[in-house]
C-alpha cells in the first residue's frame, strides 16, 4: 500500500513537470511551423493525450471486460467537458477567451457524438461501425484544421535549424513523462481503489476515469497561465473528439464488444449534452466565464448522481 502511494505521488510529479514543459515547447513549435496554438493543441497533444484512456479501454477490451473501457472514456469525456473546462477556467481567475476561428471550426462539434451513440444504440460495436466512427474522427480533424488554417500567413521555407529539432526532441519527452506519469497514476490509483475495497462502478468513474483527465487539466491550466488559451482549448476539445470516435472505433475494430446498453442512455446521453451545451457557452459572449464554469460543474455533478443512484 505503501509503495502504490509512493507511485501515485511521482506519477503526480511526472505529470505536472510533463505538462508544463510540453506547454513550453509545443508553443515554440507552433511559431516554428507557423501553426496556431489552437491546432497545436488540437491536434498533437490532444491525440497524445488520449493515451491513457486507451491503455485502460484496449487492454479491458482484451481481458473480456470492454464496457469498463467505454464507460471510461464516456466518463472522463463528461469530466474533460465539463469539470476540466471549469476548473481551468476557476484557476485562471478569469474568463477563456473564445478565438473566431475555434467556433468555426467546430460549428458541428457537438453533433459527432452523435455517432457514436447512434452505431452503440443496440449495446453493441462491430468492426464495420468501429471503422465508421474511426473515418469520422478523421474527417473532423481534417475539417478542422483545415478552417482553423484558413487566412493565417504561411511561411514559404521552413528551416530546421538546432533550435527547432531541440524544441521538438524536448517537446516529445516532455510528452513521454507526461504519459508515462497518466499511466501509473491510473493504475496506482486502482490498486489503491482496490485495497480499500471500492466498488468496481466507483473506480472505473472517481479513480479511472477522472485520472485519466489530469493530464489535460494541468497542460491547459499551465497554458491559460501563461495567456494560450486557445492552446489549452484546443487540447480538451481535441482529446474529448478523439476519445468518443477514434478511440472506440480503433477497440471495436481491434475486438467488436457488446456493453450494458445504459451506458449508451446515461453516459453518451450526457456526453453529448456536454459538448452541446459547452459549444453554446463558448459561442454566447465568445467567453467562458467563471460563472458558466460553475454551471458546468453543476452539470456533472448531476451526472455523478445519476451514476451513483443507478450504481447503487
Amino acid at each position: 500500500m505503501i509503495l502504490q502511494i509512493l507511485i501515485f505521488a511521482v506519477s503526480i510529479f511526472l505529470i505536472i513537470r510533463g505538462a508544463t514543459l510540453s506547454t513550453k515547447f509545443s508553443g515554440r513549435i507552433a511559431k516554428s511551423f507557423n501553426l496556431s496554438n489552437y491546432v497545436v493543441g488540437f491536434l498533437i497533444v490532444a491525440v497524445i493525450s488520449i493515451t491513457p484512456e486507451a491503455f485502460v479501454a484496449i487492454n479491458s477490451a482484451i481481458s473480456g471486460v470492454p464496457s469498463m473501457g467505454l464507460g471510461t472514456i464516456f466518463g472522463s469525456n463528461i469530466a474533460d467537458l465539463t469539470l476540466v473546462f471549469a476548473i481551468v477556467v476557476l484557476v485562471a481567475g478569469r474568463s477563456l477567451k473564445i478565438e473566431s476561428k475555434i467556433l468555426k471550426s467546430n460549428l458541428i462539434y457537438p453533433f459527432f457524438f452523435l455517432i457514436p451513440i447512434a452505431l452503440g444504440i443496440d449495446g453493441a460495436y462491430n468492426r464495420g461501425e468501429g471503422l465508421c466512427l474511426i473515418i469520422a474522427g478523421v474527417i473532423f480533424y481534417y475539417l478542422a484544421f483545415h478552417q482553423s488554417q484558413e487566412g493565417e500567413e504561411k511561411k514559404s521555407k521552413i528551416k530546421f535549424d538546432k533550435k527547432i529539432k531541440k524544441d521538438i526532441l524536448y517537446f516529445v519527452l516532455s510528452l513521454l513523462a507526461l504519459l508515462v506519469g497518466s499511466h501509473f497514476i491510473v493504475e496506482s490509483g486502482v490498486k489503491i481503489a482496490e485495497y480499500l475495497t471500492i466498488s468496481p462502478a466507483v473506480i472505473g468513474l472517481f479513480f479511472i476515469g477522472l485520472g485519466t483527465v489530469i493530464p489535460e487539466l494541468l497542460f491547459s491550466i499551465s497554458a491559460v497561465k501563461k495567456d494560450q488559451d486557445s492552446l489549452a482549448i484546443g487540447d480538451l476539445l481535441g482529446t474529448v473528439l478523439a476519445d468518443a470516435t477514434i478511440l472506440v472505433g480503433l477497440i471495436a475494430f481491434i475486438k467488436p464488444f457488446e456493453f450494458p446498453i445504459k451506458i449508451i442512455y446515461i453516459a453518451g446521453i450526457f456526453m453529448f449534452a456536454a459538448a452541446f451545451m459547452l459549444y453554446y457557452l463558448m459561442r454566447s459572449g465568445k467567453i467562458l466565464s467563471k460563472r458558466e464554469g460553475y454551471l458546468l460543474i453543476l452539470f456533472w455533478l448531476i451526472f455523478v448522481l445519476m451514476e451513483v443512484t443507478i450504481h447503487f
